[in-house]
């Protein structure tokens, strides 16, 4: 028999797995931006490249930074099903404001400030687990600056290597836009691979917290449900953020687009190996600054960077604060 309880607990789920949609949606851009900003790739054909490795990373990536997020940051024996939905209303409201200003903000850490601003709201700072929120707030910092420094080593060692044997511009053109493939296909599937598991974690948490499941452990269904979302949202694409991705940081050519998504994709399969819940966001960007800033510093438009910087560094306390009112609003509401 179907309960009141049961539908909320559907109801959700669904919620939850939308979040995961405009997370594709939101972050398509860092997927797709380098292969269509150089051309490789039209942006229906890019998305669907980056759509069809999204799903598939769940064939590569276990279920590490699922566990961080569900029950490695929040103490989950004060989880609600209220508190999730609160934290991704919190997460959604936030993602749709930066989406529509177009700035390439981190859905990861939309979630991260949505899910803990509700627990706290609902709490107190007690429900924090500290050990969980350190590799966390080191890997905002890090993460953009492991994407530069990987970004500027690639593209340097790849000029010297092209110097060195006397290489012209077409070939060297031709070929890029070949291997470009490869390194977009690999960044989406750590994309899929880091990204897709937040939501799963979100969703066991929710499970458990509504008892229909007896343990932490991720069901099979949520891992497909959550990688065919993002998966759907990365095939609507997100242009706004393509444009600043692409083309407003720096100029990308093929072999710039090469090793800007060979950068992000080794730090995100680390990060993901580790279950540490990056922001693909932020190792893309930092990754496309290093590429340009090691031809020419003046090349990147700095501007634009620390403006992402900024908006990284409120994502977490705004979506916070969206996710504390959304539950008072639902309290109030519904009495739940």
């Amino acid at each position: 028999m179907i309960t009141g309880s049961l539908i909320f607990v559907i109801f959700i789920i669904a919620i939850a797995l939308i979040f995961d949609f405009t997370n594709g949606i939101h972050d398509a851009a860092n997927s797709i931006a380098t292969i269509v900003s150089t051309r490789v790739l039209t942006p229906r054909q890019a998305v669907a490249w980056a759509a069809f490795f999204n799903f598939a990373a769940f064939l590569v990536f276990g279920t590490k930074v699922a566990s961080t997020i569900g029950k490695g940051l929040i103490d989950i024996k004060i989880v609600t099903p209220t508190v999730v939905l609160a934290g991704l209303l919190g997460a959604i409201i936030w993602n749709l404001i930066t989406w529509y200003l177009g700035l390439p903000t981190s859905s990861s850490h939309a979630l991260i400030g949505g899910y803990s601003g509700a627990a706290i709201a609902k709490a107190g700072f007690k429900v924090i687990i500290l050990s969980g929120w350190t590799k966390t707030v080191i890997f905002i910092f890090l993460a953009p600056i492991i994407g530069m420094v990987l970004g500027m080593l690639f593209i340097f060692l790849s000029m010297k290597i092209l110097e060195k044997n006397n290489a012209s511009p077409q070939p060297v053109n031709k070929w890029s836009k070949r291997m470009q493939f490869i390194s977009a296909a690999a960044y989406s599937l750590g994309h899929g691979g880091n990204d897709a598991q937040k939501t799963m974690g979100i969703i066991t948490s929710l499970l458990f917290s509504a008892k229909l499941i007896a343990s932490f452990k991720i069901p099979l269904w949520v891992v497909l449900s959550a990688h065919a979302a993002i998966g759907l949202g990365t095939l609507m694409g997100g242009w706004r953020i393509v444009k600043t991705m692409g083309q407003k940081i720096v100029r990308l050519k093929p072999l710039d687009g090469v090793c800007a998504e060979s950068a992000s994709a080794i730090s995100l399969f680390v990060a993901t190996y580790f279950g540490v819940p990056v922001s693909t966001t932020h190792v893309i960007t930092g990754a496309i600054s290093g590429v340009g800033a090691a031809k020419r510093v003046s090349s990147v438009r700095w501007h634009i960077t620390f403006r992402i910087l900024w908006a990284w560094l409120f994502t977490i306390p705004a979506a916070a604060l969206v996710a504390g009112f959304s539950l008072f609003i639902l309290r109030s509401m519904f009495k739940i």
